[in-house]
């Protein structure tokens, strides 16, 4: 099967393309983000290949991956036809929640492939027959040392982004535990949030080596408000290490009991990152828990496996 996408969530992508499928990613002269092509940090197998946007008419194609609300434009102009569509919807609903109506929801022949259940439920579909996929994760193994007494977040832009990431409360866990936040434009973030250096220190994201930085950390912290299921709670769950994360979205169902602590309550996160930071026997215990869970429903082969049955579904 011939699989056409675009390269727009990394760490999204480098699962789904370990399948058994040729991906066709769009490429234009200035890699723009409609024309990525290949990933350049992240190791994807050779059934990903590049197409110059221009060619992909003349290209066979059994089925399209949509994952923005513009897309379908991009199809009907640039393939001249609509082969069977399933749109990935990597976000929780903004506006007006739970009557926001999806954007692919009205669209002919479309499928709703959500990542979580709780976009699912809080998104209207409309006539689109929706179903869920979850997260699927390449393992990195078990990597955690927690040799520094310190915490790891992984946050993009965190200073543009603000409330969504939770960056406002970076300075409560910063108090209990010093910080090292890896990400996209990281660059002044603790001098936006008036912390001294040694609390907070910003790392621009490498993505070579940031699981091996990250599982130096004693704890991984997830301030993140609003997103679907941050990818990087499971990364960090996949390297052993315990997390402390907010009780939003779909937290509550990745994290279970003894694997970290989940909870809207400032002061309990908090204490929690103080108590892992303090008894590395109690952060590597939960970790392992973690990492056991995490393998259980978060791995690859159980995730590729579901988009087997939906790409079938829809091509038959």
């Amino acid at each position: 099967m011939r699989i056409l996408l675009r390269h727009v969530h990394g760490s999204w992508t480098t699962a789904f393309v370990q399948g058994p499928h040729t991906c066709v990613v769009p490429v234009t002269p200035d890699r723009g983000p409609d024309g990525l092509g290949r990933a350049r940090t992240f190791d994807w197998p050779d059934s990903v290949v590049e197409v110059p946007a221009e060619r992909l008419r003349d290209e066979h194609i059994d089925v399209v991956v949509l994952q923005r609300p513009h897309e379908p434009a991009l199809v009907d102009r640039l393939l001249g036809r609509r082969p069977p569509l399933i749109h990935v919807e990597h976000d929780a609903p903004h506006g007006n929640v739970p009557d926001t109506r999806h954007p692919a929801a009205d669209i002919p022949g479309v499928t709703l492939a959500h990542v979580t259940h709780f976009n699912r439920l809080m998104r209207d579909a409309g006539p689109a027959p929706a179903t869920v996929i979850e997260y699927g994760v390449v393992d990195p193994g078990h990597r955690w040392t927690g040799e520094l007494p310190r915490a790891a977040v992984v946050v993009n832009e965190p200073v543009r982004r603000g409330r969504a990431t939770g960056t406002d409360l970076l300075p409560a866990f910063a108090a209990a535990a010093p910080l090292d936040v890896f990400g996209l434009r990281t660059e002044h973030l603790a001098e936006h949030l008036a912390l001294p250096p040694d609390r907070c220190r910003a790392h621009e994201l490498i993505q070579a080596g940031l699981h091996t930085e990250m599982a130096r950390r004693r704890v991984h912290v997830h301030p993140v408000r609003r997103t679907s299921l941050g990818l990087s709670l499971l990364e960090a769950m996949h390297l052993g290490m315990p997390v402390v994360a907010l009780a939003t979205t779909e937290v509550t169902e990745a994290v279970p009991a003894g694997a970290g602590v989940v909870s809207n309550r400032i002061d309990v996160l908090t204490e929690a990152v103080r108590d892992f930071v303090a008894d590395p026997l109690r952060a590597r215990l939960a970790g392992g828990r973690a990492r056991a869970a995490a393998l259980a429903r978060y791995g690859l082969s159980r995730f590729l496996d579901d988009w087997e049955r939906l790409l079938k579904e829809v091509t038959r």
